[in-house]
């Protein structure tokens, strides 16, 4: 596989070559990865998988023209066709007067901050299997587990080089290890319900035990068995971390700046206005060292640093690449993100909401009758209007105890609404790319099945 230096020097090649062969301006990223994944079954092996890629992304200009083409073929003769096309479709394209590189005194300059994404270690098939078996075998033996969909156990490694016509060149690697389980539990006169666990980290070291990984993977099953329907109305929800953190991607896509330059986000007009209760602030950190979503620069080549994106409930910023800054007429905030092919969009790092001041229990003490979800289900939300409708399944709630299961239900409001009214909690872990603590919504509406 590629080197980060390999890739940076690829990528820097193919734009002076789009340079010589006529574009006014272009950038490229190459992004080289491998991975293993072992996935086992009821105590067998089920599949071993290894892969190996690489793909280069050309973007061209010529004036206000620009056209985007992609390849796996590294060699010089497919670069060189490659450039020939990217320009020939860029004098053809239609003129777009915001599209362009990002402001060339805003490039990330000097050393490349090393955030130790990358550990070295690349486990053998044989270790995966190992822990694929192990995070399988303690879900199997919770009591109640009645089968398996079974469990994995993955390692891959990646380098990704981004350069510009304009003077940046740069590039960095990472590693990701992951174990997962899936069972199933139920049977008989109660319906078979499935739950999961897992855990994925930069470094290998930083991975929940297998066996820890799986046992809650079986309990979590176990707990789902029988599931009651709940009765229609409004009540509080109280969302469990590992779902709450969707309502975070709510908010990012409606501060997107292509939603706002488009005049289709809810929250269009409210920059610098109250959207979330006081006390509640969502940062997005870039800089997490070993984090899943770091990064030492943006898609474009800027340099990027941990930005609060609400304080205290106050909405401080969009979410700007070069493209949509220009159209609103603003700077843009180094959160592009880049794919194999097309222009940048915008993307987050390693985004979490802090945690409040009140304990998980306290979220619950003051609940009469509620609804604690576990599960989401479809993708009911209107990024225009805000209106949020989901499928859901989790846990009644009385008197501010968690009873019993319930599922096939759906829950409802406004974002608009359901920020104002969200409450955190103090039980905040760092375990996902987006990470929040347990959050408590009052006066949705639960509709039951």
């Amino acid at each position: 596989m590629l080197t980060p230096d390999m890739a940076r020097e690829r990528a820097h090649d193919i734009v002076s070559r789009a340079r010589a062969a006529g574009a006014d301006a272009a950038d490229a990223v190459l992004g080289a990865s491998g991975s293993v994944e072992v996935s086992v079954r009821l105590g067998a092996l089920e599949d071993v998988g290894r892969s190996e890629e690489e793909e280069l992304g050309l973007r061209v200009f010529v004036g206000r023209r620009s056209a985007s083409v992609s390849t796996s073929d590294l060699s010089s003769e497919a670069m060189d066709v490659l450039v020939e096309r990217a320009v020939a479709m860029a004098r053809e394209a239609p003129e777009d007067k915001w599209a362009g590189l990002a402001p060339e005194d805003r490039l990330l300059t000097g050393n490349i901050p090393h955030l130790d994404l990358h550990d070295g270690d690349e486990p053998s098939p044989a270790s995966l299997k190992e822990a694929a078996l192990a995070a399988e075998d303690a879900a199997r033996a919770v009591p109640g587990v009645t089968n398996s969909e079974g469990g994995g156990a993955s390692a891959s490694r990646m380098a990704w080089a981004l350069a510009t016509s304009h003077g940046f060149a740069g590039a960095y690697q990472t590693t990701s290890h992951g174990i997962q389980a899936s069972v199933l539990a139920g049977g008989g006169d109660a319906a078979m319900v499935r739950d999961y666990a897992y855990h994925a980290a930069r470094h290998i070291a930083d991975l929940d035990a297998p066996d820890a990984i799986g046992r809650m993977a079986g309990e979590r099953a176990v707990a789902r068995v029988d599931p009651a329907k709940v009765a229609s109305g409004p009540m509080p929800v109280i969302f469990d971390p590992r779902v709450g953190s969707s309502l975070i991607g709510h908010l990012i896509g409606a501060i997107a700046g292509a939603a706002i330059a488009r005049g289709t986000s809810f929250l269009l007009g409210k920059l610098g206005e109250q959207i979330f209760a006081d006390g509640i602030t969502i940062t997005d950190d870039p800089h997490r060292p070993r984090g899943l979503r770091s990064r030492p620069f943006d898609g474009e080549g800027l340099s990027v640093s941990p930005t609060d994106i609400v304080r205290d409930g106050v909405l401080q910023t969009w979410l700007l690449e070069s493209a949509s800054a220009r159209q609103l007429g603003l700077e843009p905030t180094g959160h592009a993100v880049r794919g194999g092919s097309g222009a940048p969009g915008v993307g987050t790092s390693n985004t979490y909401l802090a945690p409040g001041k009140a304990s998980r229990d306290d979220l619950f003490a003051g609940v009469m009758r509620g609804v604690y979800v576990t599960e989401l289900i479809g993708m009911g939300v209107n990024g225009v209007t805000g209106d949020y409708s989901r499928g859901a399944a989790g846990f009644l709630i009385e008197n501010g105890e968690l009873t019993r299961p319930v599922d096939e239900f759906t829950i409802a409001g406004n974002l608009t609404e359901m920020f104002l009214n969200l409450t955190a909690a103090d039980d905040l872990a760092f375990r996902y790319a987006t990470n929040v603590p347990t959050l408590r919504i009052d006066g949705m509406t639960v509709a039951g099945g």
